[in-house]
């Protein structure tokens, strides 16, 4: 097949890397994939896709047979990185390292969360990751490490280094690329009870409801003080995780692309 992506912006965004990894996931499996976008050349990662740099998308016309991916593929399809994946659940920190992630308005559930656990005296690292600086509401006092706009391999070394993850979203909020990242890395996961979330699996995390930090909160601290439950959950979100293997996706792309 003859592939092409519309890509607005090429800077660091979970939609830059889920359409950078199915376009190489695609040319892996022999088809010929294009990036039609309007930004920068590429810096941040490499990329096996031919670049088209247009001033307008509205104005870009795809080839004879050339197939244009609708956003909406995109979103519903990401891809985690092989490189996230572990196959031995590594060994915790000491303190524990939670990993709290996004720009979305839902994040002051997370902060709201960690703050709950420390009020009943679970000792851990909040690290934080974002694709902007902090504004000044963010309560930045309680994080012990902020990271921005990290790119693919500087993002694998942060998951890694982390024991559990804090996903607060909103229910109509799309799949976050990092939760997945987060399974995939083998971190127990502490999510809100979203659509998205609920359409993985419903044993491979603890679910709280959504726009509740107290109850969020809640489950952090039965993960926190909990080993054995962290265990467990390490290795079923490592399990339910293959399913975003590029390998995997890219078969899924063809038969949707086919239709």
């Amino acid at each position: 097949m003859r592939i092409a992506y519309l890509l607005g912006d090429t800077g660091i965004s979970a939609t830059a890397r889920i359409v950078l990894a199915q376009a190489d996931a695609l040319i892996a499996k022999n088809h010929q994939v294009r990036i039609v976008t309007t930004g920068l050349p590429l810096t941040w990662r490499s990329s096996l896709a031919e670049w088209v740099y247009v001033d307008d998308l509205r104005g870009f016309v795809p080839e004879p047979g050339e197939i244009v991916v609708d956003p909406k593929v995109v979103q519903d399809n990401p891809i985690v990185d092989d490189d996230f994946y572990r196959e031995r659940l590594p060994r915790e920190n000491e303190p524990l390292r939670v990993l709290l992630c996004g720009g979305s308005p839902s994040i002051s559930e997370g902060y709201g969360a960690a703050a709950h656990a420390r009020w009943f005296h679970q000792k851990f690292d909040l690290i934080r990751v974002s694709p902007w600086a902090p504004s000044r509401d963010e309560p930045v006092d309680g994080v012990q490490e902020f990271h921005v706009a990290l790119n693919d391999k500087e993002m694998t070394r942060l998951v890694h280094s982390c024991d559990v993850l804090i996903a607060p979203n909103r229910r109509d909020d799309p799949q976050s690329l990092t939760t997945l990242e987060a399974l995939a890395s083998s971190l127990a996961c502490v999510v809100t009870a979203t659509p998205q979330h609920l359409a993985i699996d419903t044993d491979y995390a603890l679910f709280a409801p959504p726009d509740n930090a107290v109850e969020l909160g809640e489950k952090l601290i039965e993960v926190l003080s909990n080993q054995e439950l962290r265990q467990r959950l390490r290795a079923a979100g490592r399990e339910v995780a293959e399913q975003w293997r590029s390998v995997n996706v890219a078969t899924r792309l063809e038969k949707l692309l086919s239709l």
